[in-house]
C-alpha cells in the first residue's frame, strides 16, 4: 500500500515538474511566444516554484538540518544547487516585473524597459537555464525512471516484441 501511495506521489511530481518544465521553456522564448504570454508565463512560473518548494518542503527541512552533518553528497549538491534555482527564478520574476511591458502595465503600473533590470533580467535568464540543465542532469534517472513506470515501459517492450514476432515471414517458402 504505501509503495503505491509512493509511486502514485512520484507520478504526481514527475507530471507537476514536466509542467512546469514545458511552462519554462515556452517562457525563454519570448520571441515564440510574444512578451504577454512571456510575462504571464513567467509569473505563473513564480507560483508553480513556489508550489512546488511547499511540496517538498518535508525534504527541505530534513536536508537543511543535516546540510553540515552526515548527508549524502548528492543530496547536498541538489540543495544547493535548488537553493540557486529558487534564488535565481525569485530575481528572474522580480526583474521581469520590473521591465513588464505587459502584466504590470494591465494594472496601471508603469515600469521602466531597460536598464540595470532588464541587464540583470537577461542574466538571471542564462542562468536558470543552466541550473535547470544542471538540476536534469542530477535527477536523469529518476526521470527515467518515473518514466518508464508511468507509460508502462515493460508492457511497451512486451508489446513492441509480439508485434515484431507476429511480423516476422515464415522461414520456409511454399511453391
Amino acid at each position: 500500500m504505501e509503495k503505491t501511495k509512493l509511486r502514485g506521489r512520484q507520478m504526481l511530481f514527475l507530471i507537476l515538474d514536466s509542467a512546469l518544465f514545458l511552462v519554462f521553456l515556452i517562457a525563454t522564448a519570448p520571441r515564440f511566444s510574444g512578451i504577454a504570454w512571456h510575462e504571464w508565463l513567467g509569473i505563473v512560473f513564480e507560483a508553480a516554484i513556489v508550489v512546488h518548494v511547499l511540496i517538498h518542503w518535508e525534504w527541505i527541512i530534513a536536508v537543511t538540518r543535516s546540510l553540515f552533518g552526515r548527508v549524502q553528497a548528492m543530496a547536498r549538491i541538489n540543495y544547493i544547487l535548488n537553493l540557486l534555482l529558487f534564488i535565481d527564478v525569485t530575481l528572474l520574476t522580480f526583474t521581469g516585473l520590473m521591465i513588464s511591458q505587459s502584466a504590470l502595465p494591465l494594472f496601471g503600473i508603469e515600469t521602466t524597459h531597460g536598464g540595470i533590470w532588464r541587464m540583470v533580467h537577461s542574466l538571471t535568464s542564462d542562468a536558470a537555464v543552466l541550473i535547470i540543465g544542471a538540476h536534469l542532469a542530477l535527477h536523469w534517472q529518476w526521470i527515467v525512471r518515473s518514466v518508464k513506470r508511468l507509460v508502462g515501459a515493460r508492457n511497451i517492450r512486451r508489446r513492441a516484441t509480439a508485434l515484431a514476432q507476429s511480423a516476422e515471414l515464415p522461414t520456409e517458402v511454399r511453391s
